[in-house]
């Protein structure tokens, strides 16, 4: 779960590599107001604390290096506090901020999402991130006993013991790319000029609530557009049902939605299903294939959000659904078009593209020209259950 930034040999974009300079330096700071007798240390010593307005600060001191540059706590930190669907913990050594686990109930409260796991460079290594692991399973099995499992994400190549563990329930392809404020205006032309002459198909559409609501009472579509059964949005991996809907409609994302007509699409493309309308959640399936070619596509987006990586700088999400590639070029681009004006003065965008793996070549190729930025290539989903033996218990003093 813990992402570290790392540099890498022939990273294109001096920016980039100015942050990851600047971020060792900084941890190389932190560990000094972090350094402790690491010969008295004792797990039996960390106390696990909920999260507090007042901890903001600690947190974010432990916090350096996070996801490349593009960490969204900090932005999100105090939202997550007003919110009851969120917990949020802190683990103290010796009265200092060492790590932090936020947990968010979904599914219609049958599932809890383990979210933004950090220890304090200085600690990784001591089994902190377990003990607090384990406090808010215990905390979930007290407060929540309907919750029957959890999910994770986590960047690729996992260790391989965490893959003996907890199966890999489902994978997504992430490209990112660099808008700076000052090659925007152009970036966009090129990709105007870039749907114009390649685009086929119907023109996407915005969708309003209501019309949310009807697509996901649409067996048909929803087999189509989430074929394993889980909606991927901002990095919040949920069962594709309607019971989460209150809480990506009140996430003010913007929805933009495709469908071939039967003029645009191939024979091989039929809108046939083989599901009934869903009546609770089931588990999404192991092994089953994703289809070569959906004839729909589905696209969410959120405001863009300020990040550490630069001042000014802000993430932008895009997530699609369905495997339709004559859409992904529309899609990407109306969300720039949407998104782009919301942004302060002289503000600048990394654009982070999740979609199923058989669309990487389409957002590649729809975003040519434009500076890749080097971070996550792949979105791993985890899902256990919490009656696994191998999920940790709270040893820690409370």
């Amino acid at each position: 779960m813990l992402e570290i930034c790392v540099s890498r040999a022939g990273d294109s974009g001096s920016w980039q590599s100015h942050y990851l300079q600047k971020e060792y330096l900084i941890s190389a700071c932190s560990a000094d107001l972090l350094h402790f007798a690491m010969s008295d240390f004792s797990l039996r010593d960390v106390q696990i604390l909920p999260a507090t307005a007042s901890n903001y600060s600690e947190v974010m001191a432990i916090s350096n290096g996070i996801n490349d540059g593009l960490d969204y706590l900090p932005y999100k930190y105090h939202e997550w506090l007003a919110d009851s669907n969120w917990s949020m913990f802190i683990a103290k050594f010796k009265g200092k901020v060492v790590a932090f686990l936020s947990t968010l109930l979904v599914d219609g409260g049958i599932t809890a999402l383990l979210q933004s796991l950090r220890v304090a460079p200085i600690m990784r290594g001591h089994g902190i991130a377990g003990v607090i692991r384990g406090y808010a399973l215990d905390n979930l099995r007290c407060k929540n006993p309907e919750v029957g499992k959890i999910r994770v994400t986590r960047k690729e190549n996992p260790p391989a013991a965490l893959l003996k563990r907890y199966p890999v329930v489902h994978s997504k392809a992430v490209v990112s790319v660099l808008l700076p404020n000052n090659q925007m205006e152009d970036s966009i032309k090129a990709l105007r000029l870039r749907v114009k002459r390649d685009y086929v198909g119907a023109l996407p559409v915005v969708l309003s609530p209501s019309e949310v609501l009807d697509l996901f009472e649409n067996p048909c579509t929803l087999e189509h557009l989430f074929p394993k059964g889980l909606l991927i949005g901002g990095f919040l991996p949920l069962s594709a049902h309607k019971c989460n809907l209150k809480l990506l409609l009140g996430l003010g994302l913007v929805w933009i939605y495709s469908k071939s007509t039967n003029s645009d699409t191939p024979s091989s493309l039929g809108t046939q299903c083989s599901h009934p309308a869903p009546t609770h959640i089931n588990p999404p399936p192991q092994h089953s294939p994703l289809p070569h070619v959906s004839p729909e596509l589905l696209s969410l987006s959120s405001a863009p959000i300020p990040v550490p990586l630069a001042k000014g700088t802000h993430c932008l999400n895009i997530d699609l659904f369905g495997t339709n590639p004559r859409f992904v070029q529309g899609h990407i681009l109306h969300h720039l078009v949407k998104q782009i004006p919301v942004l302060p003065p002289g503000g600048s965008i990394i654009c982070v593209v999740v979609a199923e793996e058989t669309l990487r070549g389409a957002v590649t190729h729809s975003l040519q020209g434009i500076t890749p930025f080097h971070t996550r290539k792949n979105l791993l989903v985890f899902e256990i259950s919490l009656q696994n033996p191998y999920l940790p218990h709270n040893k820690a003093k409370m």
